[in-house]
């Protein structure tokens, strides 16, 4: 197969819930198991730090990485879901993987991925453990898809778990109140390995303590350490992933990461990672802002920064997928924006009309796009340069534009 053809059969054979939703979960661990053994259990071969969380658990997981190469160390990074390249997903070092590694896993396994009709997350977990492990990388981060305790990723036994914000995002699957939800995130938590967490929330605290007593596994407050790093990750609401990273490095045993390599690494995010779409700036003149936030925390967060920012008019490229809840997001939205509503080019996306009329309830004014970048477009044409574009809703929307 061409890499093409492999990423054809990756994205459409099987399920995928960054594209179905709910349908292409399947909550069991058994599969990913199955895999790990079948490829001779790479994630054995190199330590890791788990992350999860609703909310900045990308960033962090970023962050972490960008650290520990300061430190030297060869880092592998799996994160997701990707926004332009579908091997954003698996890096070593900021490098994505190589095109033909993923063909070659692809062919070389997918008898077995046919026989135990793998999901399209378990089998790209499955190709970042062995792409790490025949990699010899020093030490590997690894973010969770979705929840924690039934995630594929979760058949790792880390050196260190971050878990960063809770929210309602995924509540359909993840449960409907705060604490059931970070019973879920907090099932990452293992046997006497540290867990940091990276924010107090009076109704989920209590949870993962609960959990870690019951692990035996220290709990690290970063809420409570006193910090003073800056990072090249743009937004206030940096500042509460920051001490999540940091107090995940400095938890790591038998690896000592120096106040330098912290500083370098906060500071060089970007650049030695590649993140993208977190209050990333397109264009100047007008300036385009975009972020991936999706949920009503994240866009609370994000919401904020954008009411500190300078500009003389607010233009809002804004699209989202099926399953949100908007009576949570559309109220956080500034009603002096005029908006430009448009459809994620996903199954899962929300038709453009049915997001205009739900916004015209709560006093948001715009005109509907057939794409996001006809939205994008018309934007820059109506906006002056002292004008701000913003662009989100969804990751969806803004993998189309980065």
């Amino acid at each position: 197969m061409t890499y093409e053809e492999t990423l054809q059969w990756l994205f459409t054979q099987l399920p995928m819930y960054q594209r179905q939703g709910a349908t292409a979960l399947k909550p069991k661990l058994e599969n990913t198991q199955a895999l790990v053994k079948h490829l001779g259990y790479p994630h054995h071969k190199f330590p890791t730090i788990h992350v999860a969380g609703t909310n900045g658990k990308g960033s962090v997981s970023h962050m972490i990485a960008s650290i520990l190469q300061e430190s030297g160390l060869r880092v592998g990074l799996y994160t997701s879901p990707h926004l332009r390249d579908f091997r954003e997903r698996i890096k070593i070092n900021g490098e994505l993987i190589p095109e033909e590694d993923v063909v070659s896993f692809v062919e070389n396994h997918q008898a077995f991925f046919r026989e135990h009709s793998c999901s399209f997350f378990e089998m790209t977990v499955g190709m970042a453990f062995d792409y790490f492990a025949r990699e010899e990388t020093d030490i590997a981060v690894i973010e969770v898809g979705l929840g924690g305790r039934l995630d594929s990723t979760n058949v790792i036994t880390p050196e260190v778990s971050v878990i960063t914000n809770i929210g309602f995002d995924h509540a359909e699957i993840l449960g409907d109140t705060l604490e059931k939800i970070a019973a879920e995130k907090g099932g990452i938590i293992k046997p006497k390995v540290p867990v940091v967490i990276s924010e107090y929330q009076d109704e989920t605290f209590p949870v993962f303590l609960k959990i870690a007593a019951e692990m035996e596994a220290p709990v690290i407050r970063a809420w409570e350490k006193e910090m003073r790093y800056v990072s090249d990750l743009k937004g206030g609401y940096q500042d509460l992933n920051i001490p999540g990273a940091v107090a995940a490095v400095r938890a790591l045993p038998g690896i000592e990461v120096g106040e330098d390599a912290i500083e370098r690494g906060l500071l060089n995010v970007v650049r030695n990672t590649g993140l993208l779409g977190r209050w990333q700036q397109l264009d100047d003149h007008p300036r385009i802002i975009c972020d991936t936030a999706h949920n009503a925390e994240g866009l609370a967060l994000v919401m904020e920064q954008l009411s500190r920012e300078s500009f003389r008019k607010l233009h809002m490229v804004f699209g989202v997928v099926k399953e949100k809840d908007l009576s949570k997001i559309l109220p956080l939205l500034p009603e002096d924006a005029f908006f430009y509503f448009c459809k994620p080019d996903v199954p899962r996306g929300l038709e453009a009309q049915i997001l205009q009329e739900k916004a015209h309830d709560y006093g948001l004014k715009g005109e509907v796009f057939a794409s996001v970048s006809e939205a994008l477009e018309s934007a820059r044409k109506q906006a002056a340069t002292n004008d701000l574009i913003y662009v989100g809703g969804s990751t969806f929307t803004v993998a189309e534009i980065v």
